[in-house]
């Protein structure tokens, strides 16, 4: 199968690893009077409480190893102020209370129940990945073991279920219904990425379900639960969920991006991260499904490369091969291409719902925010 490449014009010019990622345009003037650094910072002054309060009902060790996780303390126990994260859940959440014409805290249990859930899949992913790394510390795993990284991981599934739980109200058990839905996607979506590590060939529409599984569930939650939180019906939450899919598709493939070309020190992952743990992202299956000697030869190696004892050897320049030939093949331009497509997509769902002005600008702020961005 021949892939077609989005979009008429030259090839751009091949870009280095750890450059911004160019995925979508200049924002609309009305978006650029938007401060995203604001909303995240909403997002999480008004969320980190609650979940601090949440995470200490467990049972020790577990609250000291999920507050490690979270960046609040160091590994000796010491408070820390580490990167806990981009926030861009809560900040969700908060905006999506806000849609519903409710006040931004009443999206708050569920921007918390949101972030619970974010994080253990997190906690799950890089033991499942070998990740030694997360946000430029060692990550559970590593730091505390294996066990302690999937019992803290399951309580704080548990816990986002409580949090929406003990508020008692219908809104809360349909808010809950939409969590345990996206969870179950979310899980689907890394049993896919799993078992598609193991496979020569991954199709495009393959990938794109796996990601809007893994990814584009738990964003279409956070920008519905508020909204739900708040009273909001069934369309206009599904409309939220609508924009939220497709913005976490734009978010995987920036991801996607990021993992072959995203420079360390910015992503706090090993250089060519996702090429080292044989992902089938999308610049990957992209480019073996273009077609051409470039996509041939790539072929060739990675088959190559699945039946290989040494791959832990690999140097930096066997990975660098590899990522050019993806370039090459056309797989980084077709995923930028993408990103930019799903964006447009989030975008245009926002006009089936009525919603204040400025809530709709902060919407397609953030969208903008999440698909050009260097971690």
């Amino acid at each position: 199968m021949t892939l077609g490449l989005r979009g008429p014009g030259p090839r751009p010019a091949a870009a280095t690893r750890g450059e911004t990622v160019p995925t979508v345009p200049s924002a609309e003037p009305t978006a650029d009077a938007v401060d995203v650094t604001a909303l995240l910072e909403r997002g999480r002054t008004l969320a980190t409480p609650v979940l601090k309060a949440a995470v200490d009902r467990l049972a020790s060790p577990m609250d000291t190893v999920a507050a490690y996780h979270f960046g609040w303390i160091d590994a000796e126990g010491r408070p820390s102020d580490a990167d806990g994260g981009k926030a861009v859940r809560p900040a969700l959440a908060l905006i999506s209370a806000q849609a519903a014409g409710a006040e931004p805290e009443t999206g708050v249990p569920g921007a918390v129940a949101v972030e619970l859930v974010h994080n253990f899949s997190l906690l799950h992913d890089d033991l499942m990945d070998g990740d030694e790394q997360r946000r430029h510390r060692d990550t559970v795993w590593k730091v505390h073991g294996p066990a302690q990284a999937i019992l803290v991981g399951d309580a704080l599934f548990a816990l986002a279920n409580e949090i929406l739980l003990e508020l008692g109200t219908a809104e809360a058990g349909r808010a809950t219904r939409r969590l345990t839905t996206a969870t179950r996607k979310l899980i689907d979506g890394q049993a896919q990425d799993i078992s598609y590590e193991h496979r020569e060939r991954v199709t495009v529409e393959e990938c794109l379900e796996m990601e809007g599984n893994k990814t584009g569930a738990l964003l279409a939650c956070a920008v519905s639960i508020g909204a739900v939180l708040g009273g909001a019906d069934d369309r206009t939450a599904d409309v939220l969920e609508k924009y939220g899919h497709h913005l976490g598709l734009a978010f995987q493939a920036v991801d996607d991006l990021l993992g072959i070309w995203g420079d360390p020190v910015a992503t706090g992952k090993q250089t060519w991260s996702d090429l080292r743990q044989r992902k089938k992202s999308l610049p990957v299956v992209a480019a073996l499904a273009a077609g051409g000697p470039a996509s041939e030869q790539l072929g060739e190696l990675l088959a190559a490369d699945a039946k290989s004892n040494d791959f832990e050897s690999f140097s930096e320049e066997e990975f660098a091969a590899r990522a050019a030939l993806i370039e090459e093949a056309g797989g980084r331009r077709w995923t930028a291409e993408e990103a930019r497509r799903q964006h447009a997509v989030a975008l245009d769902a926002l006009d089936e719902v009525e919603m204040d002005q400025r809530v709709r600008e902060q919407l397609a702020a953030l969208a903008d925010f999440v698909v050009v961005r260097k971690r």
